[in-house]
């Protein structure tokens, strides 16, 4: 079964399944799900401000596709 199939069964049993079972999933998965929270340092909400700012003063920017190709060139030589 792939891995779309799986997240969508587990989906739908979310749906239905009683308090107690979704209780029980959650402690099983909580510190999963509180590891996964993403949280920015000073240091990269500050990164990202300066391009935000350089971006709205008309910086230079790529298309996504160019984006995609300098991505691609750089996997590939690793």
């Amino acid at each position: 079964m792939t891995t779309i199939a799986l997240r969508k069964k587990i989906a739908d049993y979310l749906q239905v399944a009683d308090d107690k079972k979704i209780k029980a999933i959650y402690t099983l998965l909580e510190n999963e799900i509180e590891q996964s929270a993403l949280e920015y340092t000073d240091e990269l909400k500050a990164t990202l401000d300066q391009r935000y700012n350089d971006y709205k003063n008309g910086g230079k920017m790529i298309t996504g596709v160019a984006a995609k190709k300098q991505i691609k060139k750089i996997l590939q030589s690793k």
